[in-house]
């Protein structure tokens, strides 16, 4: 039963991997049209996105647009959140349900609806999209550093930090963010993968006029198949280290927690 069991485990684990494996092998074939394997294998396609100041600067601008997002939810919520569970428990069933309706809005119906409000402002609309991503990524923030309050049981902290003598903000600066950092940057990190793969609300919004790296992508896809397949692959690269990073600090985070 334990062979069966591993043997099952072990093609469900290839039929996953194959994709992935696919295509970063196209990624770094010369020629793959006759044969089951790429005919050669070359490196210039991923090089030549390096030298491609298009991809460059997509890749500058996903990385801008997501990372503003996450430190802009990160002093804006952090905060909220925090007295909220610490001060006001009671009102965490209304504020977990407002924050579940993020999930309500699908990015088709949330983009036409942030065009027709803001069209006629004058407002860029990259900044509408900052904005809508802040939002979006409200549940990992919020369940995130509440799940380190929690754990650390926030309000104790608090209640022995001031009878020490420490202030509110003090103790919130030198005692509870240390405490829950890595629970934060774990949330912050998980953000930013899913906002830099984001695709539909960044085309509908602004498309060509501020290219991220999905849309550099849909638009070599119709020329150059080898090339979209190196864009697919550092990506996977980008996302599978953010995996790594954030598997690691959840690790520590629980040990930290537990210590």
């Amino acid at each position: 039963m334990k062979r069966f069991n591993s043997f099952v485990f072990a093609i469900t684990s290839l039929y996953l991997a194959l994709p992935i494996i696919s295509t970063a092998l196209y990624a770094i074939s010369t020629e793959w049209n006759r044969t089951v394997l790429p005919e050669g294998l070359t490196l210039k396609w991923i090089s030549s996105l390096f030298n491609d100041l298009r991809f460059i600067e997509a890749f500058g601008r996903s990385v801008v647009l997501s990372g503003s997002a996450v430190i802009l939810a990160v002093i804006l919520m952090i905060p909220a959140i925090m007295i909220i569970v610490i001060y006001y428990p009671k009102y965490e069933k209304w504020i977990q349900s407002m924050v579940v309706m993020v999930y309500a809005f699908p990015p088709i119906i949330l983009a036409v609806g942030l065009i027709n409000s803001y069209s006629g402002t004058g407002l860029s609309m990259v900044l509408i999209l900052l904005g809508a991503y802040v939002i979006g990524i409200l549940p990992f923030m919020y369940q995130g550093t509440r799940n380190s309050l929690r754990n650390l049981n926030a309000r104790e902290l608090m209640d022995a930090a001031e009878l020490l003598g420490a202030g509110k903000l003090e103790a919130f600066r030198r005692i509870l963010l240390p405490s829950i950092y890595p629970g934060i940057f774990v949330a912050s990190i998980l953000s930013f993968s899913v906002l830099f793969g984001e695709f539909v609300l960044v085309n509908l919004l602004v498309g060509s006029q501020f290219e991220t790296v999905q849309i550099f992508l849909i638009a070599v896809l119709k020329s150059n198949g080898h090339i979209a397949s190196a864009v697919v692959l550092i990506y996977i690269i980008l996302m599978g280290a953010t995996t790594v990073i954030t598997a690691f600090l959840a690790k520590k985070s629980e040990g930290v927690t537990r210590g």
